[in-house]
């Protein structure tokens, strides 16, 4: 009887010491956890701080007035705008195309223009 008492003891006192270890395991879980969530915390709000900040800094008057300051950039006006007129093409007056001649060498005429390398040579169409 003395020995199923001793064993007994043991066991109570093996549960005891490994609850006390759990519970201090627990406890320090928690407090990591505690300063985990804090630290997350903190970023959420420094993250919506520099959302703002970002939304402040682009603001249309303030990228205006950098473009002036720094960029020496000005509006447009017609007072200052040159305008490019490209040469008026036949094509756009209603005729055709001009013919832009034989190909480069080494290229292929496209399919119906540019004639026949051969025949403007000398030789003769088959």
């Amino acid at each position: 009887m003395t020995r199923i008492n001793l064993l007994l003891l043991l066991a109570v006192v093996f549960s005891a010491l490994y609850l006390v270890r759990v519970q201090y395991e627990s406890r320090r879980l928690t407090a990591t956890l505690d300063r985990a969530e804090a630290q997350g915390r903190a970023l959420a709000i420094e993250a919506d701080r520099l959302e703002v900040d970002q939304r402040a800094q682009s603001t249309p008057a303030r990228v205006e007035r950098l473009a002036r300051s720094e960029l020496q950039m000005r509006v447009a006006t017609p007072a200052i705008t040159r305008y490019v007129r490209l040469p008026e093409t036949s094509a756009e007056r209603g005729g055709t195309l001009p013919d832009a001649g034989p190909p480069p060498v080494g290229q292929r005429p496209l399919g119906g223009q540019g004639g026949n390398a051969s025949a403007e040579r000398g030789g003769s169409i088959q």
